[in-house]
């Protein structure tokens, strides 16, 4: 038995498809279905890696019993959020307003044919527990209240439409004088929410925040903040160090259940890694911490050997679960590994990774995570460090290699715009700070798939699987692709990737720009129209798809020449003014932005023998220099933009221009060094 969902390309969807619920995909014939039939739509949106989606599916969806009183009562639809980013944000701000708290996966939302909500939820399990009613006794419930209080639940629907518009940022004056005063208040609540014994914000569950860290960073460097440098630091290196990062394999999961980064939900996600890898180049920048380089190198290898497509794209997550439970790929049992490694080996990796205490997981299994520095071990021991480190990565080659024969957790093969952007930008960054060529090349063949693949006859698309490429593309894709294509010309300039980026610019600007207003919608004016149309500068697990936006748009506009992009990125910040000086933590992809638009990137173009401009171009990456964007040049291209085309010279020469005010050509090192 199959439902509607048997010919879709999302493994969520697919996942689903022989369920025996009357699943149908979202479509605006669906809800015409569910108008004909007079039935209520319950909408449950998820994705392929998430633990409790796996949960409810099992307990619910795959019951013969519960599928009946479903297909009865509703038209079914199921949504991946990670496709549907715009019905999934529509449908978590309704769940806010309807239940008074965060949403999440699975989200569970009752709807009239219309697309309204009048009830919502998240997991909810197939037997009263937890403090939550049954599934197939709530469904009775809903089903009955929508036939008998019909009147009702139209005014509650109205008043929930009229809230959301109400969500969306008012138009500041056209007076709005820009000043840094968000940005130290930003750095302000940031320090005052972090927790200052496991780093991080806030208690558990624990969060990445990955554009909370990059602001504390540049603020730091900007006004040698030596409290903001350590906050970002220190929470950099407690999440190196727990198990929410793979020890054994790389890459980090996409949060922790506990306030000290024991124990994560086990799924991987390529955009969290795309945005680690970044942030952890400008911590080593930053430290010249040894750790910050190993998780670089690591999470890299990683992104290539399990992420990557042969065709070059990356893929979009690994499964929290393998075997129906979760986390079982990566945990141990203490006596596994004893027996594993040789008894030098074991007496440092026992202490090292805590299996001299407690469990600290489920069924007596260890996560592994860092619980004592190597040199305090080795020094306990009688071994010098060279000795200790020699062991412990014998020993991690050993339970790799072993852990790589187990039943591994499933993969989501599809090819998002949006999350390859940010792995793209991560990959690119790092290949320049580290000089890795392999880097490079993964962060261009990924570039050169997107293109080739997600723009078609002049329009982006959002995703691709099994030579599907489908579904309108939304501002995050335009916006991190955008960012990713200034990386990977700062790494090395191609044509092809500056034609993309004034592609993309141009795109946001046509089909995403509020002219009169200011910002840019999530979704295109030539999008579906749903019941909400969002305009959002606040930071999530990823940045705000406006604040990538104008900080992509400044650096293209200084690279450019072109004074559009610069004038659309000012009516962007002008739009959300008022909103980060109220909540100016919540928006620190903007205050970057602002922080740029304030004080321009420096510019610097480098022209030359390759070997010395590469020489000249490592010099400049040795140091932590976020206002500062780098073009190297042969002499040989062609359709520069003006700004960029330098006239030739006999020997490498450097160009430096800050803001407007550009230096005479520099023809020497130090000089340039000295100018920097």
């Amino acid at each position: 038995m199959t439902n509607h969902l048997i010919h879709e390309t999302s493994p969520y969807l697919l996942q689903h498809a022989e369920n025996p619920v009357d699943w149908h995909p979202w479509a605006p014939e669906v809800l015409q279905l569910a108008h004909e039939q007079d039935k209520p739509i319950l909408l449950s949106i998820g994705y392929s890696a998430c633990h409790w989606c796996h949960v409810m599916a099992h307990e619910s969806f795959e019951d013969a019993d519960v599928a009946a009183v479903m297909n009865e009562y509703f038209i079914n639809i199921k949504v991946d959020r990670e496709e549907r980013p715009d019905l999934d944000q529509i449908y978590q701000n309704a769940h806010y307003l309807l239940a008074r708290r965060s949403g999440g996966w699975p989200l569970t939302m009752f709807l009239s044919p219309d697309g309204t909500p009048f009830y919502s939820g998240t997991y909810f399990p197939k037997q009263p527990r937890y403090g939550l009613p049954g599934f197939p006794q709530l469904l009775g419930q809903l089903a009955q209240a929508y036939k008998e209080k019909r009147s009702e639940l139209a005014a509650q629907s109205q008043q929930l439409i009229n809230a959301l518009a109400a969500w969306q940022p008012k138009p500041g004056s056209d007076e709005t004088a820009f000043d840094a005063s968000p940005l130290a208040d930003a750095v302000h609540q940031l320090k005052q929410n972090c927790d200052r014994v496991n780093g991080g914000f806030g208690d558990a569950p624990k969060f990445l925040h990955p554009a909370e860290l990059v602001l504390l960073l540049r603020q730091a460097k900007a006004h040698q903040d030596e409290d903001a440098r350590h906050v970002a630091l220190f929470t950099l290196q407690q999440m190196a160090l727990g198990g929410l990062y793979d020890q054994l394999g790389g890459g980090f999961c996409r949060y922790s259940v506990d306030a000290s980064w024991d124990i994560p939900h086990f799924e991987k996600m390529l955009y969290d890694n795309g945005l680690l890898l970044g942030l952890y180049c400008d911590a080593w920048l930053n430290s010249r911490d040894p750790l910050f380089a190993r998780i670089v190198e690591q999470t890299a290898i990683w992104v290539m050997r399990e992420m990557q497509s042969p065709q070059g794209g990356y893929y979009a997550s690994l499964d929290a679960d393998s075997e129906h439970e979760e986390g079982k790929f990566y945990v141990w049992q203490r006596n596994d590994i004893r027996d594993l490694l040789t008894e030098a080996e074991y007496a440092i990796v026992k202490p090292y990774y805590g299996l001299d205490s407690t469990p600290n997981f489920e069924n007596h299994a260890w996560n592994l995570r860092v619980t004592r520095p190597l040199s305090e071990i080795a020094s306990s021991i009688q071994l010098d460090q060279q000795q200790a480190t020699e062991l412990l990565t014998s020993a991690q080659v050993k339970l790799f290699a072993v852990r790589e024969q187990r039943i591994r957790p499933g993969r989501d093969e599809k090819i998002l715009g949006s999350w390859n952007g940010l792995m793209i930008a991560g990959m690119a960054k790092a290949a320049r700070i580290f000089g890795r060529d392999d880097w490079k090349a993964s962060a261009q063949r990924a570039m050169d798939f997107v293109h080739d693949t997600l723009w078609q006859d002049g329009k982006l698309y959002a995703t691709h699987k099994d030579g599907k490429t489908h579904l309108n593309a939304y501002l995050d894709d335009h916006a991190f692709l955008l960012d990713a294509a200034l990386e990977a010309m700062q790494t090395e300039y191609r044509a092809t990737d500056m034609q993309f980026a004034v592609q993309l610019a141009d795109a946001l600007l046509e089909r995403f720009e509020d002219e009169e207003h200011g910002g840019f919608y999530f979704t295109s004016h030539d999008h579906e129209a749903l019941i909400q149309r969002n305009k959002t500068g606040q930071d999530n697990a990823t940045p705000s798809g406006n604040g990538i936006a104008t900080q992509a748009l400044l650096r293209l506009s200084e690279l450019t020449g072109d004074t559009r992009y610069r004038d659309a990125a000012e009516r962007c910040l002008k739009l959300f003014y008022p909103l980060m000086q109220q909540a100016a933590s919540q928006c620190c992809s903007l205050n970057t932005a602002l922080n740029e638009l304030l004080q321009p990137p420096s510019l610097l173009v480098l022209c030359g023998d390759a070997k010395e401009t590469a020489a000249w171009r490592a010099a400049v990456s040795e140091h932590y220099e976020p206002d500062l964007m780098v073009i190297t040049l042969n002499g040989n291209e062609q359709n520069l933009p003006e700004v960029l085309a330098k006239p030739p010279q006999a020997s490498t020469t450097a160009w430096l221009c800050r803001g407007p005010q550009c230096l005479p050509p520099i023809t020497n090192l130090a000089a340039l060094k000295a100018e920097l």
